[in-house]
């Protein structure tokens, strides 16, 4: 990881967590950096992975993910599998600006939602084959399944981003660093 989270509060346990979240997030965001929509829907290596469907998948998965959490989960296996292969194809409309945007709104609401609960509280785990049936996880268990996914995703970006132009994600952490010290628009 390129990026170190700080401990604000060593009492603040789903605090920490979050910023880990924020920080694996920051790792997708940074590779679409620079790039024009075109770029980010190149598919430079031997995967179907773009910069775009990437961004695309990472932000339905969160976003399904609290649904779950909250009890607003897909009625079927089917419908959750359906959405889980549309959340790979971003649609013309969806750019990365558009989708970066999108991101910063799911992530508020992932925020909002796991503070306004305890680590403790339970929900139940979807209906799929290779989950244990009948099963409950804990606010905890989410955080650390949407740290885990999007990091596993932000590694995917790190070689498709190296593939289209060669920067690193440490190149792309200093590139970030000059971004904001220059107050350009919008959040990386």
């Amino acid at each position: 990881m390129p990026t170190h989270v700080v401990e604000k509060n060593v009492a603040d346990e789903c605090g920490t967590l979050l910023a880990f979240l924020d920080a694996q997030r920051g790792g997708v965001r940074r590779s679409v950096l620079g790039l024009t929509d075109e770029q980010a829907s190149t598919r430079p290596s031997a995967s179907e992975l773009s910069l775009r469907a990437l961004l695309k998948h990472v932000i339905g998965a969160e976003r399904e993910w609290v649904e779950r959490a909250r009890g607003m989960a897909p009625e079927s296996f089917e419908e959750s599998m359906a959405g889980w292969e549309e959340g790979w194809r971003p649609s013309e409309e969806e750019t990365v600006a558009v989708l970066l945007a999108r991101w910063d709104e799911v992530a508020a609401r992932t925020e909002r939602f796991v503070r306004s609960a305890a680590l403790e509280d339970t929900f139940p785990l979807p209906e799929a084959p290779w989950l244990p049936q009948a099963s409950r996880v804990s606010m905890r268990w989410l955080l650390l399944h949407l740290i885990e996914e999007i990091a596993r995703h932000a590694g995917h970006a790190d070689i498709v981003r190296e593939s289209i132009d060669g920067k690193t994600a440490f190149e792309l952490v200093d590139e970030e660093a000059r971004v904001r010290e220059r107050g350009e628009a919008g959040r990386v």
